[in-house]
């Protein structure tokens, strides 16, 4: 029997352009991205190169206006970009999911003035940003957060450390939510602070069993001054603008998780055809057909959720529900599935010369960040059953 082989993705596209858009993003991940992956992630190496040629390809900003030099894509085509990159590397499209929310909180509460004088440049001039919500002591409690901003005339100054920050330490700009008033969430405001602003450092990156080529760090602001045109949005106003941006950011969770998986399964669907055991492919043999078949079911469902929740957003709908749904799914999704990969490889998937071993290592921190997968439950309980008793 002959057995094809991984294929690529049959994806519905609103669009033509859609269509050219993800043509021209797999062959730049075929040549820019996916043949060093494995490498620069087992050296810890962080990717600039790619991330300033994916800003002048104009693929940092697809979901934002193109006045601003976005791409204007609706959010269903900026996941399947997501979903490509990531099944190259997760370094990379992560990295892509975590600028586009740092942008979110400009793009979409900044005033006129500060969309038109600092969008542009984040979103294709070749800088990168962060998201500063977490800290060492709020995490999943993000509204107990301590990191402060004082009013001081015209500026403010913020003093605090933020946990877990992807691209901490090398980000061009950082999007921080801190105090400014009393406890709780009405007392959080939003700020664009640049990076290279004096005050603001980063420690030693953490070291972490996957996606060692993504820097993940504490960044400390001790006495860092920023103007109050840096502000974003009202005063109070920054834990709801950070929970818009987290229901967008775990769209881009999910979408990275199916990437992630559908890049396992290839990788299975290519070893088992070529793999020959008692004189024919393993791929033969039910066992292991079953399972590939509940991992490509898996995959599918995950990227169908996605999309629903995708589309929702893009239509202006409620889609907060849908989000953690799609984010719990497609998180969970991806570890089983690179689970089963290293499976299906035996031995060989356990080594580090085939590329299962690192894309399981990988998927267990999607099922923590942006919200841990049980953070996702709670969020679809309330909707469904409402709110706990007190």
């Amino acid at each position: 029997m002959t057995h094809p082989g991984p294929q690529p993705v049959e994806r519905q596209l609103p669009t033509e352009e859609a269509r050219d858009l993800l043509a021209l993003v797999r062959d730049l991940a075929d040549r820019e991205i996916r043949p060093q992956a494995a490498e620069e992630e087992d050296a810890g190496h962080f990717p600039r190169e790619v991330f300033a040629l994916l800003s002048t390809s104009g693929l940092l900003g697809l979901p934002y206006p193109e006045e601003y030099g976005g791409g204007s894509q609706p959010y269903e085509v900026y996941l399947q970009v997501l979903e490509e990159l990531a099944a190259a590397r997760l370094t990379v499209g992560l990295g892509v999911s975590v600028h586009t929310l740092a942008c979110h909180a400009l793009a979409e509460f900044g005033s006129k003035q500060q969309r038109t004088e600092h969008l542009p440049v984040m979103l294709g001039g070749g800088v990168l940003g962060a998201y500063c919500l977490s800290e060492p002591a709020s995490g999943s409690d993000a509204a107990s957060l301590v990191t402060r901003a004082a009013r001081t005339g015209d500026d403010w100054t913020i003093d605090g450390t933020k946990a877990w920050i992807t691209h901490g330490g090398v980000a061009d700009f950082y999007s921080v939510l801190a105090r400014t008033g009393d406890q709780g969430p009405r007392g959080i405001t939003a700020f664009l602070v640049p990076g290279d602003t004096e005050g603001l450092s980063a420690a030693v990156p953490e070291r972490k069993m996957g996606m060692k080529g993504s820097p993940t760090a504490q960044v400390h602001f001790d006495g860092v001054r920023v103007g109050d045109e840096r502000r974003i949005g009202d005063e109070g106003q920054g834990f709801s603008i950070a929970l818009a941006a987290l229901d967008a950011g775990r769209l881009g969770i999910a979408a990275c998780a199916i990437g992630v998986a559908q890049a396992a399964l290839d990788e299975g669907l290519r070893y088992t055809a070529e793999r020959q055991q008692f004189g024919r492919p393993i791929a033969d043999f039910q066992g292991l057909r079953f399972m590939l078949a509940d991992m490509a079911t898996q995959i599918e469902a995950g990227r169908a959720l996605y999309l629903t929740a995708a589309r929702l957003r893009d239509a202006g709908r409620p889609f907060s529900k849908e989000a953690a749904m799609a984010k719990l799914f497609c998180t969970d999704t991806a570890m089983r599935v690179t689970t089963d990969a290293v499976q299906l490889l035996g031995g060989y998937g356990y080594t580090l010369d085939f590329p299962v071993e690192r894309y399981m290592r990988e998927s267990k921190v999607l099922q923590i960040v942006e919200g841990t997968n049980q953070i996702q439950r709670m969020v679809i309980a309330r909707q469904i059953a409402g709110r706990e008793s007190r």
